[in-house]
């Protein structure tokens, strides 16, 4: 029997170096900082250069535009931004979308902006969005697309995740 990797995705909002090295090389980087305004175009092409000497992907957050003009392998399109506009770029040939989603018309929207992945959240992590496994699995089934798990992943739930048919999973705190 074969056993299917995870692709893992670490969402960062600061260039740490040091985070960054413990990283192994499948692990995706999604650079998302909501709490600043005005993103510093000179340190994404530092984190950028630096992901692609070790190997990773380099995702950006809700910047389709600036993720494009940077060159970075993809985009991560939030469960909050309903937005259509992005449809209008042309992009090159591995730029990948990813999106997440809460429940079944978020799921809807994130497919039909044309997101490879779709990322279902909060599996563990106890918010007002919390799923639980048996709705996770629920939720899952309502798309043909691959399918990662977010929120509250740990060492400790870890072995959970193996419970579910899913593609990847991402977190902040699972990596650090």
């Amino acid at each position: 029997m074969h056993i299917k990797l995870l692709t893992k995705y670490y969402f960062i909002n600061t260039f740490d170096t040091n985070n960054l090295q413990k990283q192994d090389k499948e692990t995706i980087i999604i650079f998302r900082n909501y709490s600043s305004s005005n993103i510093k175009i000179d340190k994404l092409i530092k984190l950028k250069n630096f992901l692609r000497k070790r190997g990773n992907k380099f995702f950006l957050a809700n910047n389709f535009k600036l993720a494009l003009k940077l060159g970075l392998d993809g985009v991560y399109i939030p469960s909050f931004n309903k937005n259509f506009n992005h449809l209008a770029y042309s992009t090159f040939p591995n730029f990948t979308v990813v999106g997440s989603a809460h429940n079944l018309k978020e799921i809807r929207i994130k497919e039909l902006q044309k997101a490879k992945t779709i990322f279902i959240s909060s599996l563990f992590k106890k918010n007002n969005n919390y799923l639980g496994l048996n709705k996770f699995k629920i939720l899952n089934n309502y798309t043909k697309k691959d399918v990662v798990a977010l929120g509250g992943i740990s060492k400790k739930n870890i072995k959970k995740i193996k419970l579910l048919k899913i593609a990847g999973m991402a977190g902040i705190s699972y990596f650090r």
